[in-house]
């Protein structure tokens, strides 16, 4: 039989986004619902070492993270709950949230954590390897390649960026873009034509990507485009820059969205254009992409919510005394 779930704040999506305004929201006393969604824990739960999240000095484990950051929701008051949602209805005092099997959400205040995945080029070796110099985010993994021999594939903003970022670590890095230009803003060609660090190879297709006797990449399989010859490249790392997709299926129509995708905020908050509707991490940012910056977005969204419903609480108040 299906159950209707209410609370003060309802939270789709339990990365590090939904984890952090759920503890912040417990500890204001809204008694948060976080619903999991397809990947509970978000996208660091396929991230082996983590080197970059403050207050660790050693490398520690994505999976292991996440699971500390929802211990620590739960202990403060959250409830886990288990169900993928399918629906939303966002024109209501309460905005609703259906899940699979037909329990409904229903919460004074609603913060979108969904996220974002990475795109995937979908080639043989391609998820076998990743960890294994396979990467989406150079930001994420580029220090474990500090001298060491790199590629980028892709041919946008996104790419030109990683690549430009790699040269931080790594002086041997290869842009590789199955055309003959690259669709990225003129200022970021220039800076990656400047750089020796760089070198381009056109016209080449990825077809698979290559294990070494220790089960860690060797190199890629290519195809040129244009000549169709086969070709190798080895490499340490090979990072996969072809875009990332916001998971915001279930609000089109109903919020404002850009045109990849991304949910639109007030820039500086978590604000959508529906009062009481937030939205944290990779769902609306597509610049940083960083768990600590979904992180601390998930606590302004959390705060935003408490401050929205102390107003609204507040006015309802003051048209009861008025009457």
């Amino acid at each position: 039989m299906a159950t209707n779930h209410k609370t003060r704040m309802l939270i789709i999506g339990s990365g590090p986004a939904g984890l952090s305004a759920a503890i912040y929201g417990a500890r204001a006393g809204l008694e948060p619902i976080v619903v999991q969604g397809l990947q509970p824990g978000g996208q660091l739960t396929i991230t082996t070492d983590v080197e970059n999240y403050p207050g660790f000095r050693e490398v520690i484990q994505g999976p292991w993270l996440m699971q500390e950051m929802q211990a620590q929701a739960e202990h403060v008051g959250t409830r886990m709950m288990w169900d993928t949602i399918t629906n939303v209805d966002l024109s209501g005092k309460t905005f609703v949230a259906t899940g699979d099997g037909g329990d409904t959400y229903e919460g004074d205040t609603l913060v979108i954590a969904t996220g974002a995945q990475a795109k995937w080029l979908g080639v043989p070796g391609e998820q076998e390897l990743s960890g294994k110099g396979v990467s989406a985010c150079a930001t994420c993994d580029g220090f474990f390649y500090r001298g060491k021999k790199v590629v980028v594939i892709g041919g946008g903003n996104t790419a030109v960026e990683e690549a430009l970022y790699l040269t931080n670590h790594s002086d041997d890095v290869t842009l590789i873009h199955r055309r003959d230009s690259l669709r990225s803003e003129k200022i970021l060609q220039d800076r990656l034509e400047a750089n020796p660090k760089i070198s381009v190879l056109w016209n080449k297709k990825v077809d698979s990507f290559l294990a070494g006797e220790n089960g860690e990449l060797r190199a890629l399989a290519l195809t040129d485009t244009v000549t169709g010859d086969a070709s190798e490249i080895e490499t340490d790392g090979a990072f996969v820059a072809i875009g990332h997709a916001p998971a915001t299926e279930l609000f089109k129509g109903k919020l404002a969205m850009d045109e990849t995708g991304y949910l639109l905020v007030t820039p500086g908050t978590p604000k959508t254009d529906v009062p009481g509707v937030f939205a944290a991490g990779d769902v609306c940012d597509h610049i940083y992409r960083q768990a600590i910056t979904a992180a601390g977005m998930g606590c302004q969204a959390a705060l935003d919510a408490e401050r929205y419903l102390a107003e609204r609480d507040f006015a309802g108040v003051t048209e009861t005394v008025q009457y």
